[in-house]
């Protein structure tokens, strides 16, 4: 039983006095569907500070995805090539068009794609090429961007987690034709259920406007530039509404002030745990020379899966909310007759030995010290 009576979350969503004053300033507008004040906020937020050509705020980060799959125009038996260890939601919207996903192994070293082997896997078929930066850590984007222009395909930079990253102090996010963020409550920045498509390929953009409103030529109307506004397009609804956008807007307004809090957490956790790095017991990620990091995952790999598995019981029977993160989608019960067989061993290896501590806004370091404490005193406690 736990010597403590209240378990330490793996995550608390971030909420305070601005956001509650941005809803309010949201209903005095009269204005709670999408497309409004602070739904134009956010979205300039990201063009200006981080120098997006357009972006699109969306319900959520799959939203942001479906739209860029009707902007590309994937059909049936288009392939695209992306990470195993993600998320589902990212899968979904190009299979639903009928495109067949190709599993890349992440390197080695990370949970990344490994884009050294990218390239044997792109055939006469391949047309997207999707990236992911796991843990806020950039991937190789000099790599994936000359893959993408050797071979002519579409890059699409998943940012879930790595909003105000960088590749060598360029934002993430700036690389591909099209990037999406999401706002989910346990990333860094969010609105409880929120994405984002950012575009930087202008000949995208006067589409993409449709696509976002249903597929009608609203937001020309609402500029004046045509007289009335009507179907002409495929579309969804994808916008959140002003609610979501005015919490959004608010942590945007406080992004300063959270990222360094969580780098400093997450440097805090590093320095406690590295010994046990340094003596073999466990693996500490190194960060690239070309990345930087947000804070938005602490993480540890163990050595096999029984190890991570008693370590994680020995964290939740210590009132520690630890937690293990994706299971491989290419031998996923709903893909694996899909896949073409391929062993991806690293994908494997971190999806049974990856274990990821607490790490949110409101942590202190106080606390964070003792999760350390609780993980040194488990590989001192004498062996069974």
């Amino acid at each position: 039983m736990s010597k403590f009576s209240i378990k330490i979350p793996f995550n608390k969503p971030w909420f305070g006095d601005l956001e509650m004053r941005n809803i309010s300033g949201a209903a005095s507008f009269g204005h709670l569907s999408g497309n409004g004040v602070y739904t134009q906020k956010s979205q300039a937020f990201f063009e200006e500070k981080y120098g997006f050509k357009k972006t699109f705020l969306t319900t959520s980060c799959t939203d942001a995805i479906e739209m860029a799959v009707i902007l590309m125009g994937i059909e049936k038996g288009d392939e695209v090539i992306m990470p195993s260890y993600t998320f589902v939601s990212v899968t979904n919207p190009f299979l639903i068009q009928g495109a067949n996903i190709v599993f890349a192994d992440s390197m080695p070293s990370h949970p990344n794609i490994d884009l050294d082997k990218v390239e044997s896997l792109i055939t006469e078929k391949t047309k997207v090429l999707m990236v992911m930066h796991y843990g806020g850590v950039a991937c190789d984007m000099e790599k994936a961007v000359h893959i993408a222009q050797k071979y002519n395909l579409i890059l699409i930079e998943d940012v879930a987690h790595a909003i105000d990253a960088t590749y060598k102090d360029k934002a993430l996010g700036s690389f591909g034709q099209f990037s999406v963020f999401s706002f989910h409550e346990t990333k860094n920045i969010h609105c409880g259920e929120g994405g984002l498509l950012a575009i930087n390929d202008e000949s995208y953009i006067k589409r993409a406007e449709i696509v976002w409103e249903k597929g009608t030529n609203r937001t020309a109307f609402s500029r004046g530039e045509v007289n009335k506004y009507e179907w002409v397009d495929l579309g969804a609804s994808f916008l959140p509404s002003e609610l979501i956008a005015a919490v959004l807007y608010a942590q945007l307004k406080q992004m300063d002030e959270i990222q360094s809090k969580r780098v400093a957490l997450w440097n805090q956790y590093y320095k406690r745990i590295k010994p046990l790095h340094d003596k073999g017991l466990l693996e500490l990620i190194e960060l690239p020379e070309y990345a930087s990091h947000n804070g938005h995952l602490f993480y540890l790999i163990m050595k096999n899966e029984q190890d991570r598995n008693q370590l994680l019981e020995y964290l939740n029977n210590n009132a520690i909310q630890a937690v293990f993160h994706y299971l491989p989608l290419h031998s996923s019960p709903f893909y694996k007759d899909k896949h073409d067989g391929r062993q991806l061993a690293h994908t494997d290896s971190f999806a049974s030995n990856l274990i990821r501590l607490p790490l949110f806004y409101e942590l202190s370091v106080e606390v964070v010290d003792m999760i350390c404490d609780t993980v040194l005193r488990y590989f001192d406690k004498p062996a069974n």
